[in-house]
């Protein structure tokens, strides 16, 4: 129903905002992702998803497509449902998920709160084809989505830990404490959080 939202940022948090189009104010929940890209801007375009329920009409803003489109192919699996979709894109990057799902990374995916063996094999058996034919973008570097997140990453596996290990532990932190900027102390707390 609604494409996109255009308009004044009026209230944030990582969770939801608030989107003042001409006066008037929606209401969107939104994932991590899209909040770390949006947080320092007074406004914006969101891309949206409407979802309707019988007891509710619930709006989800995405900062791009590709995440969007993501969430629509998420919640069309059996099992799962926006809230967890939306928990998804908030631990992992749409083109992360794209990739742990094409390469059936079942371990990865239940990294996520809320997901358990059997919906991550049942995001595999249903996407695995879908994903393979959508051309995503899909940048292992740009992993983290940022370089102090990748710098973390190689120092972390330098030291012997494994890849998904030390991802978890630092987007765990990068959650916790989005205002972290030094590398030093990202390593230092993501050790801690291992």
């Amino acid at each position: 129903m609604y494409a996109y939202l255009q308009g004044k940022f009026t209230y944030k948090s990582p969770a939801q905002v608030h989107v003042d189009v001409h006066g008037v104010g929606y209401e969107v929940n939104i994932s991590l992702n899209t909040f770390s890209h949006i947080q320092n801007l007074d406004e914006g375009k969101l891309f949206t998803h409407l979802q309707v329920k019988e007891d509710a009409h619930v709006l989800f803003g995405f900062f791009d497509k590709q995440e969007k489109d993501m969430f629509v192919l998420l919640t069309g699996v059996s099992g799962v449902g926006a809230a967890t979709a939306r928990m998804m894109l908030s631990s992992l990057r749409p083109e992360e998920v794209s990739l742990a799902i094409v390469q059936s990374n079942v371990k990865l995916l239940e990294g996520v709160k809320g997901i358990g063996k059997k919906t991550a094999e049942r995001l595999v058996l249903e996407l695995k084809d879908k994903l393979s034919k959508i051309s995503l973008d899909v940048n292992v570097s740009a992993h983290m989505g940022n370089s102090m997140g990748t710098d973390a990453l190689n120092a972390l596996t330098a030291l012997g830990i494994s890849r998904t290990q030390a991802e978890n532990a630092i987007q765990k932190i990068i959650r916790a404490e989005p205002t972290v900027s030094n590398l030093e102390d990202l390593i230092k707390k993501a050790l801690k959080a291992i």
